[in-house]
């Protein structure tokens, strides 16, 4: 199977498939708190039948064309990933997300990963618009948006319920035209 390097420092981009249900539970373990201050996902993953069942669930989302699920691998190790929650390639309208265990964080994983799957919505899909959606208390994700480019669209208040509390959440997105700009400037910069 494939994998897509995201640096020289030994960091991957792999399709995170069924079979991965022990290793996708061990990453959820070694960050369970962690992730689970801002995302639901631990609370889903607690055995590998639950992991396994998520993975499905992303298999047919990939399979109907409807969203997909990549794996962050460092030195070979599952340390987070990156999704599609919703793909609707009529509309051209699609929602990314991310999790990442907290070993792996402030190494840029989940912005150089992202930026790869952003070239591929934009330039191979065709989406026109991808969205990203961040708790208004999780820093690192709105800083993830902000790095990609993104452009704050506003919040939705209490919309979601997370272990009882009601939060809020920013929506931030980036326009085909303004991703490829912007990619654009970069090259331009570096030479």
């Amino acid at each position: 199977m494939y994998a897509t390097s995201l640096g020289d420092d030994g960091a991957e981009l792999r399709p995170l498939e069924v079979w991965h249900a022990e290793e996708l539970l061990a990453d959820i373990d070694r960050g369970r708190e962690h992730i689970g201050r801002h995302i639901a996902l631990p609370d889903v993953i607690g055995n590998v039948e639950q992991a396994r069942a998520y993975l499905r669930s992303y298999a047919d989302k990939r399979a109907a064309d409807a969203g997909s699920l990549h794996g962050v691998w460092l030195d070979g190790k599952l340390v987070g990933g990156l999704l599609f929650r919703v793909w609707d390639t009529p509309t051209g309208v699609c929602e990314a997300g991310c999790w990442l265990e907290p070993a792996a964080v402030g190494r840029g994983l989940v912005t150089r990963g992202m930026r790869t799957l952003l070239d591929w919505a934009f330039d191979e899909r065709g989406m026109h618009r991808v969205e990203w959606h961040a708790s208004s208390a999780n820093e690192a994700s709105i800083n993830v948006a902000r790095r990609l480019g993104m452009t704050r669209e506003g919040v939705m208040r209490e919309n979601y319920p997370h272990r009882g509390v009601r939060t809020d959440t920013e929506v931030w997105s980036v326009l085909a035209p303004e991703w490829r700009a912007a990619r654009a400037r970069s090259a331009a910069n570096d030479h």
